[in-house]
């Protein structure tokens, strides 16, 4: 194969199952969540430390989710926080039963 030419290949949806990670659903479902809580604070233009005052949650938390360090986290510990900056969420989970995986999604605002 030449430099110009590749090969491409369909992902799953779900780059953590992709790479064969251990617990790939999970960590996919983490990561939805997260971005989520960086666009509120994005859109709310908070800082970690307006973040913190505002939830009660430490600023380091919010770090942590905005370098996509989430190896501390638990699910429920993320949908909390982002409960906490916007109380509008709901979350749909669908089972897929082609697959043994759960895919979770924060539905859009």
């Amino acid at each position: 194969m030449s430099e110009s030419e590749f090969e491409l290949v369909e992902g799953s949806g779900n780059v953590f199952r992709d790479f064969a990670e251990p617990d790939a659903d999970l960590k996919q479902a983490k990561a939805i969540v997260a971005a989520r809580i960086i666009a509120v604070l994005d859109e709310r233009g908070l800082t970690v430390r307006k973040a913190e005052e505002a939830t009660g949650f430490a600023a380091a938390d919010f770090s942590r989710i905005r370098n996509a360090s989430l190896g501390r986290f638990t699910l429920d510990r993320l949908m909390k926080i982002l409960a906490a900056l916007d109380g509008r969420i709901r979350v749909t989970v669908h089972v897929d039963s082609r697959r043994t995986g759960v895919v979770a999604a924060p539905l859009p605002g």
